[in-house]
Protein backbone atom coordinates (compact mmCIF):
# COMPACT_ATOMS: atom_id res chain seq x y z
CA UNK A 1 0.00 0.00 0.00
CA UNK A 2 2.91 2.33 0.50
CA UNK A 3 4.44 1.67 -2.59
CA UNK A 4 0.79 3.05 -4.34
CA UNK A 5 0.26 5.56 -2.23
CA UNK A 6 4.39 6.58 -3.42
CA UNK A 7 3.18 6.50 -6.89
CA UNK A 8 2.96 9.53 -9.28
CA UNK A 9 0.21 8.13 -10.74
CA UNK A 10 -1.80 7.78 -7.72
CA UNK A 11 -0.48 11.10 -6.36
CA UNK A 12 -2.27 13.04 -9.67
CA UNK A 13 -5.28 10.95 -9.61
CA UNK A 14 -5.62 12.32 -5.56
CA UNK A 15 -4.80 15.89 -6.61
CA UNK A 16 -7.29 15.94 -9.56
CA UNK A 17 -10.11 14.78 -7.17
CA UNK A 18 -9.28 17.25 -4.66
CA UNK A 19 -9.16 19.50 -7.22
CA UNK A 20 -12.73 18.50 -8.45
CA UNK A 21 -14.22 18.46 -4.95
CA UNK A 22 -13.30 22.46 -4.98
CA UNK A 23 -14.51 23.19 -8.20
CA UNK A 24 -18.12 20.76 -6.91
CA UNK A 25 -17.79 23.08 -3.65
CA UNK A 26 -17.27 26.65 -5.59
CA UNK A 27 -20.37 25.42 -7.79
CA UNK A 28 -22.71 24.29 -4.93
CA UNK A 29 -21.92 27.77 -3.07
CA UNK A 30 -22.77 29.92 -5.90
CA UNK A 31 -26.11 27.96 -6.51
CA UNK A 32 -27.03 28.57 -2.40
CA UNK A 33 -26.26 32.30 -3.28
CA UNK A 34 -28.14 32.95 -6.30
CA UNK A 35 -30.95 30.98 -4.53
CA UNK A 36 -30.71 32.94 -1.62
CA UNK A 37 -30.84 35.68 -3.64
CA UNK A 38 -33.99 34.52 -5.52
CA UNK A 39 -35.34 34.26 -2.45
CA UNK A 40 -35.16 37.40 -0.80
CA UNK A 41 -36.17 39.33 -3.88
CA UNK A 42 -39.21 37.34 -4.62
CA UNK A 43 -39.88 38.18 -0.73
CA UNK A 44 -39.18 41.57 -0.80
CA UNK A 45 -40.86 42.21 -4.18
CA UNK A 46 -44.01 39.76 -3.27
CA UNK A 47 -44.32 39.16 0.11
CA UNK A 48 -44.92 35.31 1.24
CA UNK A 49 -47.21 35.22 -2.15
CA UNK A 50 -43.72 34.85 -4.22
CA UNK A 51 -42.29 33.02 -1.52
CA UNK A 52 -44.40 30.25 -2.76
CA UNK A 53 -42.70 29.95 -6.12
CA UNK A 54 -39.19 28.76 -4.51
CA UNK A 55 -41.07 24.94 -4.02
CA UNK A 56 -40.80 25.11 -8.22
CA UNK A 57 -37.46 27.06 -8.17
CA UNK A 58 -35.19 25.01 -5.25
CA UNK A 59 -34.72 22.24 -7.60
CA UNK A 60 -32.99 23.54 -10.28
CA UNK A 61 -29.10 23.05 -10.54
CA UNK A 62 -28.32 25.30 -13.53
CA UNK A 63 -27.29 28.59 -12.48
CA UNK A 64 -27.62 30.26 -16.15
CA UNK A 65 -30.95 29.12 -15.40
CA UNK A 66 -31.17 30.28 -12.01
CA UNK A 67 -29.86 34.02 -12.91
CA UNK A 68 -32.52 34.24 -15.93
CA UNK A 69 -35.25 33.46 -13.06
CA UNK A 70 -34.00 36.30 -10.80
CA UNK A 71 -33.64 38.98 -13.64
CA UNK A 72 -37.43 37.79 -14.42
CA UNK A 73 -37.98 38.27 -10.88
CA UNK A 74 -37.01 41.78 -10.80
CA UNK A 75 -38.54 42.57 -13.79
CA UNK A 76 -42.17 40.87 -13.60
CA UNK A 77 -45.50 43.48 -11.89
CA UNK A 78 -46.98 40.07 -10.71
CA UNK A 79 -46.49 36.63 -9.20
CA UNK A 80 -48.37 35.58 -11.90
CA UNK A 81 -46.43 37.27 -14.71
CA UNK A 82 -43.09 35.59 -12.78
CA UNK A 83 -44.89 31.81 -12.81
CA UNK A 84 -45.38 32.23 -16.53
CA UNK A 85 -41.79 33.35 -17.11
CA UNK A 86 -40.77 30.38 -15.07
Amino acid sequence: MTVLRDSPWYQEILQEGEIRGEIRGEKRGKLEQMLSNIEMTLEMKFGSDGLQLMSQISPISDLESLKAILRSAIAANTVEELQQLI
